[in-house]
């Protein structure tokens, strides 16, 4: 579902279930990121809305200094306290594109489902500024789906929505796809506008299930769905629940990761 603007806060108010729940990304999307750009102790890397810290570990562990961007005060804290044993970790508090950083410093910068709340012209120039030649941009994100293995529930969580969501937010009700290999590349060029080279992306996919309760959790760490007022979001999510409940009290979501790389020549 795409982000809305104006809605980056909401995050930083479910912090902690944001870091239990919402999924890292598989080994095979970094394998192929330090294919394109070996990252080492000598590695200076600058990670952009880093969220509870779900993609930075494999980077972090490389043993480069990881310098974190995070607009969210409680993300901020809780990243400091899960990464305080390394030592070349550090956080910055703030929107991205209000820090400043020296250009020409850094080897990679990467995003993992957060750079699309950087207005697109200000993000990759500041990017491209910021990479020594030869340096990388890898941006990634998680989309996903869950209407393939039990069309009959997703019809009903379709019409829940209707009911609650789309009402709510004065919306029509929209095909839901899964993500497509055409997006990805259309997604990857972008770079390309703003004077990236060697421009290349992946697809990786993979299987999450969830119990209701479960599912309901994670929902309630979409920034569209935070905002919903409360008495509102409560009974949406109460016919979620009820629906998967009926449903055999499982929902499978299938994840389409999408990793995108760029380097400044």
């Amino acid at each position: 579902m795409p982000a809305m603007k104006g809605l980056e806060w909401t995050f930083d108010t479910v912090a902690f279930t944001y870091e239990k729940l919402r999924p890292g990304y598989v080994k095979e999307l970094y394998q192929t990121l330090f294919k394109y750009i070996p990252i080492n102790e000598n590695s200076n890397v600058v990670e952009v809305g880093s969220g509870g810290g779900q993609a930075t570990t494999p980077i972090l562990t490389t043993g480069c200094r990881l310098t974190a961007v995070e607009y969210g005060e409680q993300f901020s804290e809780l990243l400091k306290e899960k990464f305080k044993e390394y030592q070349n970790f550090s956080v910055i508090t703030g929107k991205f594109e209000d820090t400043v950083f020296e250009d020409n410093a850094f080897d990679l910068v990467f995003s993992a489902s957060a750079f699309h709340w950087v207005p697109e012209k200000t993000g990759y120039e500041k990017v491209f500024s910021m990479l020594k030649s030869g340096g990388a941009f890898a941006r990634f994100a998680n989309h996903p789906y869950h209407n393939t293995g039990n069309p009959a529930l997703s019809q009903e969580i379709e019409e829940i929505y209707d009911q609650y969501y789309n009402k709510y937010y004065h919306k029509e009700r929209k095909p839901i796809s899964e993500y497509t290999e055409q997006q990805a590349r259309e997604q990857a060029m972008i770079a390309g506008k703003y004077g990236f080279s060697d421009i290349s992306y992946e697809l990786f996919y993979r299987e999450r299930i969830f119990s209701a309760e479960e599912y309901i959790e994670l929902l309630g760490t979409y920034s569209d769905h935070i905002a919903i007022i409360e008495n509102i979001r409560t009974e949406f999510f109460a016919k979620i629940e009820e629906a998967i409940n009926k449903h055999g009290g499982m929902i499978t979501i299938y994840d389409t990761i999408d990793l995108q790389l760029a380097r400044k020549r």
